[in-house]
């Protein structure tokens, strides 16, 4: 088998183990929890007091980012499909010319651009709308497709991490922000991003290690 194809199906187990960890918790918190609700992380042993899933919907990028509108929604769908299919064709391309590395990387962020894809294409499609968090509301249910909340391309993407390592008031005698309350960190998150931003940073911090300096062989 040459180092390609076998580069090719390391990218895919990556990309499904991903896309079905994201996908998995996605599905359970749209269809369990009301929006705005919280549910705190709580495992024998380990002290992550603050730390929760906190359930949000929103139309944008990764981490809440968004272009206000219909449009700006739109724009945002298909540049997360264009920029699939660009990733795909570098991955395929480059797969055997750059060490493994390179081919784990990009395919960790082609499964968060991939995740984050599937909730703003599908999800307006086969969910009944999320409520907020009130007496008497029902979580969002899966419906018949074509019947949910939004048309193709216009599904909201589902956050729901959110760790508040620091929640504090800040002394007067610190400049500027002195007397101020203080929280880190802030924005609330879902797997694919996670895997975007790890993917990104892997590669940024990476770079001059994952070319080939010799012979490609099937140890590199």
């Amino acid at each position: 088998m040459s180092i390609q194809k076998k580069r090719l199906i390391i990218s895919l187990i990556i990309i499904f183990v991903i896309l079905f960890i994201d996908q998995a918790l996605k599905i359970w918190v749209k269809t369990h929890m009301l929006l705005g609700e919280d549910s705190y992380l709580h495992w024998p042993g380990w002290n992550i007091s603050g730390m929760r899933l906190h359930f949000v919907e929103h139309p944008g990028m990764a981490f809440g980012f968004s272009f206000p509108g219909m449009w700006g929604k739109l724009f945002l769908s298909l540049f997360r499909i264009i920029l699939v299919i660009i990733l795909i064709v570098i991955l395929v391309i480059y797969s055997d010319k750059y060490r493994l590395g390179f081919t784990i990387f990009l395919s960790i962020i082609i499964a968060g651009a991939l995740g984050n894809l599937i909730d703003s294409a599908f999800y307006g499609l086969i969910f009944s709308d999320s409520p907020y968090f009130q007496p008497g509301a029902a979580p969002a249910h899966f419906v018949r497709f074509g019947d949910g909340y939004a048309p193709f391309l216009m599904g909201k993407v589902v956050d729901m991490l959110y760790f508040p390592l620091c929640n504090c008031h800040l002394p007067d005698w610190i400049p500027i922000f002195g007397g101020k309350d203080f929280l880190f960190f802030r924005p609330i998150f879902n797997i694919a991003d996670s895997a975007i931003f790890i993917g990104v940073l892997g590669l940024f911090i990476f770079k001059n290690k994952l070319e080939y300096d010799g012979q490609v062989s099937d140890n590199n």
